[in-house]
């Protein structure tokens, strides 16, 4: 039989069996790929529509709606939550027009829930509201069972209006393991504590963040991408992997240093790193020698440096930096030109004092050696004189490199 004649037999078999073939596929993949699929395969995860009933409170009874959907999962699902106003509220436009879509919840047959709010109303961000988000595990009876299995939960487009949902559904994760939160507008303090099943927490491109505390014993990654904000990490002794990525800079926050410094200190005991290029600079600017730090990052294997490019100053305050990872396996450095630079400010105190007006033979010889390093990678190689230096010190002092590639 040519090609052009074969049938799909697989599209015809019943969708129980089809959606029992998509649970082997992790859910992302899951979604993407139904996605470009045939009608039958595209139907299999078409979310299935849910009327919020009007008068009647809003936060229970998304609760409840959520609550029976987590019921299982047994198969990946979706759900699209839809509010219709009271009739009550009515003030002379059609029912249809007052249709909003609160969120859209997309389960995994991993205990994973991506639940991304959306309006509610046409209306309904007219303004934004600067909020703040405490997420903490109580003991407060009546919570929704169905949630206390979630091993993972990613939460999208939260807003002012969802933070008491967001707030009552995490204290029931009970074994929560990983928790996202993407986009988040408007969100300017975050507050999480007391999750001791939580092992990895990333935070996204919430632009308006101003502050950050967590506290969460046994927590092993921490990615954060956006603005510089106030962040605490407490009881972060067992963090293995922490990624920083201020690729935005400090936005309308303020630099203070010593923040910086004290979350550096929190981080100490990380065994992965990825810092951006501008923080070491304006450190180092300040007149910070990390070498006389009383905290050194003894257990750090890998590093990961980047910025829109390499000049001198970068180079040399990541030469500087260098000196508190006596054990340092591995550097990977990206310069990529989508990054912003950021101009650094003047300091009228330092810390220890300025140091990067230092020459290349002075910045070498007070560079330690990387006993062992043994791999350093380089994208975004532009041939300027600061990479082709960083490369010529990193040959001096790496005494067991095994592998430079530059790209």
């Amino acid at each position: 039989m040519e090609d052009n004649n074969k049938l799909d037999l697989m599209s015809d078999l019943p969708c129980e069996i089809l959606r029992h073939i998509i649970s082997f596929l992790p859910l992302k993949e899951a979604v993407r790929s139904t996605s470009v699929l045939s009608t039958t395969w595209r139907q299999l995860l078409a979310p299935l529509s849910v009327n919020l009933e009007p008068n009647t409170k809003g936060i229970a009874n998304i609760q409840q709606v959520l609550g029976r959907f987590l019921r299982s999962y047994v198969s990946h699902e979706r759900l699209k939550l839809i509010s219709f106003r009271a009739a009550g509220d009515d003030d002379g436009e059609d029912l249809k027009d007052d249709v909003g879509l609160i969120a859209m919840a997309t389960k995994g047959v991993e205990k994973e829930l991506h639940l991304h709010f959306m309006e509610n109303s046409r209306k309904s961000r007219t303004i934004d509201h600067g909020f703040h988000l405490k997420m903490q595990q109580t003991l407060v009876l009546g919570n929704v069972q169905s949630f206390s299995s979630l091993k993972t939960l990613h939460l999208r487009s939260v807003d002012h209006h969802a933070t008491r949902l967001v707030s009552d559904l995490f204290a029931c994760c009970r074994r929560l393991e990983s928790l996202t939160l993407e986009k988040c507008g408007g969100l300017e303090d975050l507050h999480v504590e007391g999750c001791n099943s939580l092992q990895s927490l990333t935070i996204l491109d919430c632009g308006d963040i101003v502050s950050i505390t967590i506290c969460a014993r046994n927590l092993k990654s921490f990615s954060y991408r956006g603005v510089l904000p106030r962040m605490q990490l407490q009881s972060a002794s067992d963090l293995v992997e922490a990624n920083l990525d201020f690729r935005y800079g400090v936005g309308g926050n303020e630099f203070d240093l010593e923040e910086v410094l004290c979350l550096l200190d929190s981080l100490k005991e990380v065994q992965i790193l990825t810092l951006c290029g501008w923080l070491l600079e304006w450190m180092c600017t300040a007149g910070v020698i990390f070498g006389r730090l009383e905290f050194q990052f003894n257990k750090l294997k890998k590093l990961c440096w980047f910025s829109s490019s390499m000049d001198r100053a970068k180079r040399d305050s990541l030469a500087c930096f260098l000196n508190m990872c006596p054990l340092l396996e591995k550097l990977l450095v990206q310069m990529d030109q989508s990054f912003s630079s950021f101009p650094c400010p003047f300091f009228h105190q330092h810390w220890h004092e300025p140091h990067l007006w230092m020459d290349y033979e002075m910045v070498k010889s007070n560079t330690s050696q990387l006993k062992h390093l043994k791999i350093f990678e380089l994208s975004g190689f532009s041939s300027d004189d600061s990479e082709l230096l960083l490369m010529e010190l990193l040959l001096n002092k790496a005494v067991v490199l095994e592998s430079m590639i530059v790209t």
